[in-house]
């Protein structure tokens, strides 16, 4: 049973990538795309204290980084900055929500930091270029 559960490890990579990513490009095109979004969201995070510009990393670390985990493209890189702007998240918004949003995000970010740590898998495009 081991045996066949450390042969599904590729396909669980796959299948965190994935998960996290599409999650993350959503949340980011919300902030991105629409006509105006991306100014109101830095709006946003300028409101809880941190620099306008935060807002603009975040937004486009969700997109650009969601994106990246679902192709298994730069994946240590883009799980290690959706975990940190999960984090901030977490420290600024999530513990003030109550439980239905904190426990979201650090779903998020345990993913983000598995991710991180094991890399995006053979079934990564990481794996097939040689740069995991």
């Amino acid at each position: 049973m081991t045996r066949w559960l450390d042969s599904m490890q590729p396909l669980g990579a796959l299948l965190l990538r994935l998960a996290l990513g599409i999650s993350m490009a959503v949340h980011g095109y919300e902030k991105v795309i629409p006509n105006g979004a991306l100014h109101h969201f830095a709006h946003t995070v300028a409101g809880l204290g941190l620099p306008y510009w935060m807002g603009y990393i975040s937004a486009f670390t969700e997109l650009i980084g969601g994106v990246l985990l679902i192709l298994g493209l730069l994946t240590r890189l883009s799980a290690g900055l959706i975990a940190i702007n999960m984090m901030v998240a977490f420290f600024t918004v999530g513990i003030h929500q109550g439980f239905g949003i904190y426990n979201y995000i650090l779903a998020l970010a345990a993913v983000a930091f598995m991710l991180l740590f094991y890399g995006g898998g053979t079934l990564a495009l990481d794996n097939k270029l040689g740069i995991s």
